[in-house]
């Protein structure tokens, strides 16, 4: 074989093995590039919440040039919710979706959203999502617990059901009543105040507790009695709209830790942008959802709000809670 024949045949091999070389190296460049992240919450696949948070996984992946891919876990596959926020610490989850008062449990100020009546409404919420007590009471969450707060989302205004024997109309009707709560402190202000007996059973209990009679009345936003189809165990609506709930989207330290203070800024817009979607598209289904009940055949009771805030007010106050006055003072204000 002439000296040019070996040439060509030694340059041929130098360049297959260079690509496999590239292959193979680009690959594992690729998979030491990406990053899986785990996103958890407790609400139904059919959910607006679900709905966004998959949209921002996408978004972010998009976002990123495909560098952090996110699985969300929806309808408490990863835990109940006390299970997912103490899994932002253990390093399980790297994200989630949870109610302001589970994320409370660990800075107590953080939950004074919770204190009955304290929004007037939706849109109410949605500007103290915007505003400096927020953000004071967020980064107070973020200095106690490592974790970042990235968006506040409009959870919906919390209405109490009851069984057909146990109708709600007016604030005496709570007294003896067992009913339902999350299991986090900040819901008992409003059944204790009124002389119910608070029965704390996490989220995907509730319906079999209502359907066998282990309590008489749950309290929950209408597109949640929707989804979890709590109109079909319990005849009545009781409109007190006693909290204007809201679910806050958590970062791990971790995870936030690792972010450069551009993907830092990426990550909090998209999940700003879901949040207001998400309010959105509630407080739509929330108006919509009234005459829909009814024609199933629930039992609409349209109440006197100020006489329950009244009543509330008479036997309890933030400071009995662990909240500041001051908090409170600024939030009733913000118009």
């Amino acid at each position: 074989m002439n000296s040019s024949n070996k040439s060509k045949r030694f340059a041929l091999k130098t360049l297959a093995f260079c690509a496999v070389a590239a292959t193979a190296f680009g690959a594992a460049g690729l998979a030491q590039a990406q990053t899986k992240l785990k996103w958890a919450h407790v609400y139904e696949t059919s959910e607006p919440f679900h709905k966004y948070s998959v949209w921002a996984a996408e978004e972010i992946k998009k976002r990123s040039n495909g560098k952090y891919d996110i699985q969300v876990f929806p309808a408490s596959s990863l835990g109940k919710e006390a299970d997912i926020n103490q899994g932002l610490t253990l390093g399980t989850v790297d994200i989630v979706l949870t109610g302001a008062s589970f994320a409370g449990r660990s800075y107590t100020p953080l939950s004074i959203s919770y204190f009955p009546f304290i929004f007037r409404d939706a849109e109410h919420q949605l500007k103290y999502a915007k505003s400096d007590v927020f953000k004071e009471l967020a980064k107070g969450y973020d200095d106690k617990t490592g974790n970042h707060i990235t968006a506040l989302n409009y959870y919906g205004a919390r209405h109490v059901t009851s069984s057909a024997a146990r109708p709600v109309a007016k604030p005496e009707d709570m007294k003896g009543l067992k009913i339902r709560v999350p299991d986090a402190p900040a819901y008992l202000a409003f059944p204790k105040a009124l002389g119910a007996n608070a029965t704390p059973i996490a989220f995907a209990e509730v319906y079999l507790a209502l359907q066998n009679g282990t309590v008489d009345a749950q309290e929950n936003p209408l597109p949640t009695i929707e989804a979890k189809k709590f109109f079909e165990v319990q005849k009545n609506i009781s409109l007190t709209g006693h909290i204007v709930d809201s679910l806050l989207t958590v970062v791990s330290g971790q995870l936030w830790g690792k972010l450069s203070a551009d993907e830092k800024k990426m990550f909090s817009a998209v999940m700003e942008e879901a949040a207001e979607k998400t309010g959105r598209e509630i407080i739509a289904s929330e108006t919509r959802l009234v005459e829909e009940f009814k024609k199933r055949g629930n039992n609409i009771i349209t109440v006197d709000k100020a006489a329950f805030r009244e009543a509330v007010l008479k036997n309890t106050k933030p400071t009995d809670h662990g909240y500041r006055q001051a908090d409170y003072d600024r939030i009733i204000a913000i118009k």
